[in-house]
C-alpha cells in the first residue's frame, strides 16, 4: 500500500467515526475522534475554539444536531501525510438550509485528529 492510499484510508475511517459520533452525540464517541489536546475550530481563526476533549465535547453537544434531522455527503479533495481536505454537503430536513462544507483535518499517527477547522456556507 502506498503512503497516499494509506492516508486516504485513514481519512475515510476517521470520517466514518465522525459521522457515527454526529449521529450518536455520545461523549465517548466524540472523544475518540480527537487527541486529548486537540483544537476544534468552527471557523478559520476561531477566537473561541473548542480545546481538548472536555471543550470539544461541550461545544459539540451545545451545537449538536439530532440524528434524524440531516444527511451528509463528502469527498476527499486531497491529503498529505497528516492533513486532509474534505468537501461536504450537509442537508438538513424540513425548513432548515443546506450547507457546503470544507474541513481541514490534521490526523496524528493513531488516527485521531489533533486539529479540525471547518468552513460552512449556506446554499442560497
Amino acid at each position: 500500500m502506498t503512503e497516499h492510499s494509506e492516508a486516504r484510508e485513514n481519512v475515510g475511517a476517521w470520517m466514518e467515526k465522525y459521522q457515527a459520533a454526529w449521529t450518536s452525540n455520545r461523549p465517548e464517541d466524540i472523544r475518540a475522534l480527537f487527541t486529548p489536546e486537540a483544537r476544534y475550530e468552527t471557523r478559520p481563526n476561531d477566537p473561541n475554539p473548542w480545546l481538548g476533549h472536555d471543550g470539544i465535547v461541550e461545544g459539540w453537544l451545545e451545537a449538536r444536531d439530532e440524528p434524524a434531522n440531516w444527511t451528509f455527503t463528502w469527498e476527499l479533495l486531497g491529503t498529505d501525510a497528516d492533513t486532509a481536505f474534505v468537501q461536504g454537503v450537509t442537508t438538513y430536513l424540513g425548513d432548515r438550509p443546506t450547507y457546503d462544507n470544507l474541513w481541514v483535518i490534521r490526523l496524528n499517527g493513531d488516527g485521531r485528529a489533533s486539529s479540525f477547522t471547518e468552513w460552512f456556507m449556506e446554499r442560497t
